[in-house]
């Protein structure tokens, strides 16, 4: 592994180290986003480690200063598109060989994943709350997921969703409303006061 270390060039090294500070902190975020999509582990995984080779290619366009989480998860969406709602015949093509040290160190840092974590988002609420989530339309599930759990600003979904901004506020307002109704039982079971307005 260290030959190949050495056989980088400065700049190669310099744009791994900035990837890996950027964008593969936002791995665990990724693949929660990816699994509230596809509902399955196996493709999840899959389209994070596109998503990632595919932002690796992409880097040198990344703007810096700018939000690389909601850069990653517009790639991603974008790939879940092209290879899930589109049923592509042929997977994208990468060069392995432009991408090879940096594959194996995403590899790492997936293998190093328990299959405790495939179900991590669950993990965060209780069943009878993932269950209300999991039953809410996808446009709406999808928002209140971006917004109230991953915390990206209203620009940003509208952006990865590709929907006006008035529209994804319209989508949180109804996905909201649908849920606090769903969790209504739920809530007074647990002590919470849901008499307060919206």
């Amino acid at each position: 592994m260290k030959e190949n270390k050495q056989s980088l060039t400065a700049q190669e090294q310099v744009k791994q180290q900035e990837f890996q500070e950027e964008a593969v902190v936002h791995i665990n975020s990724l693949y929660n986003y990816a699994l509230h999509l596809t509902m399955n582990p196996d493709d999840a995984h899959d389209l994070v480690q596109e998503t990632y080779l595919k932002a690796y290619k992409f880097f040198n366009s990344f703007e810096r200063g700018t939000n690389c989480k909601a850069w990653l998860f517009k790639i991603l969406k974008n790939n879940y598109i092209n290879k899930f709602r589109k049923n592509a015949r042929e997977p994208g093509k990468v060069d392995y060989d432009l991408i090879k040290d940096f594959y194996h160190t995403i590899k790492d840092v997936q293998s190093d994943t328990t299959e405790a974590e495939s179900d991590f988002f669950h993990s965060l609420f209780h069943e009878e709350v993932y269950q209300a989530l999991q039953s809410l339309p996808e446009e709406f599930r999808e928002v209140i997921q971006l917004c109230d759990i991953e915390g990206f600003t209203y620009e940003e979904i509208a952006n990865m969703v590709e929907s006006p901004i008035g529209t994804v506020r319209s989508r949180l307002y109804r996905g909201r409303k649908l849920l606090r109704a769903k969790l209504e039982d739920y809530a007074n079971k647990h002590g919470y006061n849901t008499e307060s307005g919206e």
